[in-house]
C-alpha cells in the first residue's frame, strides 16, 4: 500500500513541495554562478553528481558537518535570521579549509528537535 493511500502525505507532514520548487527557481541563478565543470546535473534534484577534479593526482574527499550553534538562539531571540544560513556554509567551508582541503561541494541537511 502506498503512503498516500494511507493518508500520509508530505503536505500533512508540513512539507510544501510547491514552496520548495519556488525556492529552487528563486536561487537557481545564484547557484549557477558557483557552478564547477565537475558538477553534473542541475539544482533542484534529490541528489547530485560530481566527478573529482582532474587537476589532483591522488584526490581525496574531505567532509565536514557543522551547525550554527548558539548563534541560532541569538537570531531567534532578536528576530534577526538574515545571515544564519550564510554563517552555516561559512563554518563548514572553514572546517574544510582548516585541514588544507579545497571546498568542492556542499550538502544541505536540516535537523530539528
Amino acid at each position: 500500500m502506498r503512503s498516500d493511500e494511507l493518508g500520509l502525505t508530505y503536505r500533512k507532514a508540513g512539507v510544501d513541495i510547491d514552496a520548495g520548487k519556488e525556492l529552487v527557481q528563486r536561487i537557481k541563478d545564484a547557484a549557477k554562478r558557483t557552478h564547477r565543470p565537475e558538477l553534473l546535473g542541475d539544482i533542484g534534484g534529490f541528489a547530485s553528481l560530481a566527478s573529482l577534479p582532474e587537476k589532483y593526482r591522488e584526490p581525496m574527499l574531505v567532509t565536514g558537518t557543522d551547525g550554527v550553534g548558539t548563534k541560532l538562539a541569538l537570531a531567534v531571540a532578536h528576530n534577526m535570521h538574515d545571515g544564519v544560513g550564510q554563517d552555516l556554509v561559512a563554518m563548514c567551508v572553514n572546517d574544510v579549509l582548516a585541514v588544507g582541503a579545497e571546498p568542492f561541494l556542499f550538502l544541505d541537511y536540516f535537523a530539528s528537535g
